[in-house]
């Protein structure tokens, strides 16, 4: 008996499963707003030295604004105060002199800075004074988050194929919302941080055991719905987080405005079955059969399971060397396994570090920051809506392999276009960003269905812990820039197009059973 037939026997995608996927919506929704929350909380506003020590001293009298400004800071060449100098002394020649500036003494700010408020009340910037010296410290804040989501995937994907999907999916939700709230009543930068790193390390449980959680309790010709709808939630939430955003705009109340779903979650986890795939593997018969009889149940098919004895579905396990642990070294023992993870692998760090390379740059276009990630965000829908159709139409590898492609493509054609164009350079990063989704949509249901079942979680906490350590790049190869212009561009456009390659070389994994033991990996042709 394949478990494939009896999930369809009691329907694969009955309430029951319709119950599963938006439970996991509402998690799944909150992930992108915390990936991209440092677009937000970590921005920096427009900036100048604090000169209100001078007017307290009765240098200024009635200079206005302006006039003070002006004989304080020296001006950029587009006529903007400068954001780190002030002179050594106020120079009140230039009132009624406009000759540059260039050769006048200045001095590094002395007494902090006065930030613009009108786009944000606070910062992470605004907090702590992250600014000139110190700028180099926001690029670390996403850098340090995704470190944590990087070996989050390791420990989550290990412990969840030991113990099971449901209760470290648990764990993942209350450890999540906790550390996330702590952070945003943060009373240092260190503290910060910290707390910061533990919300990324916790909250990217949510995705893979979720991810692989749907795909165990549906058939085979829900699996790409499953899959679209999965990533719809992130489409919704990286679109939504531009709204919060606007709408909130203190940076502790953003960050825990953006947390506020997992709370939910945590009640409607009491709905949530553990995986009857997951359970049968493990001996665990009678668990399973409970769980595939409440599926039943709640899908109006009862009278099927009650034809089904749990000891009937022992057979389902193959092999009694299968009810041994499992781990990560189970992915490098036999060849088969090695060069799926060393191929997925590479697809997962190179679609994460491209996709990133163009989200976490989105003040780099010059327009609107809200308005850029609402459009980066809404590019997702109907990219992810025509997932849905390519991936019954031309399989998994092509519109992986077609995704990346295209992705590496535009990344290039950006190279070309003067950055002052700024339309230009934004339309070619939506088309680009839009591809890259696509392709990172694929890989997460192509990797479940690669994978089998006693090391599907190990599988996907393994290419997650990559993909995620080229999340936690991407910010790093933005800063390239100081050395080359283009060497961001450039190094962006050649991982998409290197991971084309390697995805060309999976095979095929449309209409066909899940693989359950390596068995069935190493046996396949």
């Amino acid at each position: 008996m394949k478990f494939e037939d009896l999930l369809t026997e009691i329907n694969g995608f009955g309430r029951f499963q319709k119950m599963i996927v938006c439970i996991s919506f509402i998690g799944r929704f909150t992930i992108p707003c915390h990936f991209l929350l440092t677009n937000f909380i970590a921005a920096i506003p427009s900036h100048h030295c604090d000169i209100s020590h001078l007017d307290a001293k009765g240098i200024f009298c009635n200079l206005s604004w302006e006039e003070r400004l002006t004989v304080s800071i020296p001006a950029q060449e587009d006529g903007t105060p400068a954001s780190c100098l002030m002179f050594s002394h106020p120079q009140f020649h230039l009132l009624s002199n406009s000759s540059s500036t260039t050769d006048l003494p200045v001095v590094q700010c002395q007494n902090g800075w006065e930030y613009d408020n009108s786009t944000f009340i606070s910062t992470l910037a605004t907090e702590w004074d992250l600014v000139c010296d110190n700028r180099g410290l926001n690029k670390a804040v996403a850098t340090i988050f995704f470190v944590g989501v990087m070996f989050g995937a390791v420990f989550f994907g290990g412990l969840s194929d030991r113990f099971g999907r449901k209760p470290m999916l648990l764990v993942s939700y209350v450890s999540g919302m906790a550390f996330a709230v702590a952070s945003a009543f943060s009373s240092s930068f260190i503290m910060f941080a910290v707390l910061r790193f533990f919300t990324g390390f916790t909250i990217t449980g949510i995705i893979i055991i979720s991810s692989v959680l749907n795909v165990e309790w549906v058939d085979i010709k829900h699996r790409r719905l499953v899959c679209v709808i999965d990533s719809m939630a992130w489409a919704c939430g990286s679109t939504s987080l531009s709204l919060i955003a606007f709408c909130v705009r203190d940076w502790r109340w953003l960050t825990v405005a953006v947390t506020s779903p997992l709370l939910l979650c945590t009640i409607l986890w009491w709905w949530i079955p553990e995986s009857a795939r997951w359970l049968i593997v493990n001996g665990k018969i009678k668990e399973a059969h409970y769980y595939l009889h409440r599926c039943a149940v709640v899908n109006c098919k009862e009278e099927v399971i009650l034809n089904i004895q749990p000891e009937a579905l022992s057979i389902i396990t193959v092999t009694d060397t299968e009810k041994r642990k499992h781990s990560y070294l189970d992915l490098l023992r036999t060849p088969k396994m090695r060069r799926l993870a060393l191929f997925t692998g590479t697809i997962w760090f190179c679609v994460a570090t491209a996709t990133y390379g163009i989200s976490l740059n989105i003040a780099d276009f010059g327009l609107n920051l809200y308005l850029t990630q609402f459009v980066y965000g809404g590019i997702e829908i109907p990219v992810k809506l025509s997932i849905y159709y390519l991936l019954e139409k031309i399989g998994r590898r092509k519109t992986e392999t077609g995704g990346l492609l295209l992705g590496g493509i535009c990344l290039m054609i950006n190279i070309f276009v003067p950055r002052d164009q700024w339309v230009g350079r934004t339309v070619v990063a939506v088309l680009g960003q839009g591809f890259l989704v696509g392709a990172f949509a694929t890989i997460i249901l192509y990797s479940s269905e690669l994978y089998p079942t006693v090391l599907r979680q190990n599988g996907l906490g393994y290419n997650s812990f990559l993909g995620r350590l080229g999340v936690a790049l991407a910010p790093l190869v933005l800063l390239l820039d100081s050395i080359w212009r283009y060497l961001p561009q450039i190094t962006l456009c050649s991982v998409a197009l290197v991971a084309s390659l390697v995805a060309w070389q999976l095979p095929e994994t449309r209409g066909r059973c899940l693989p359950e033991t390596i068995e069935d990996i190493e046996g396949t042709d």
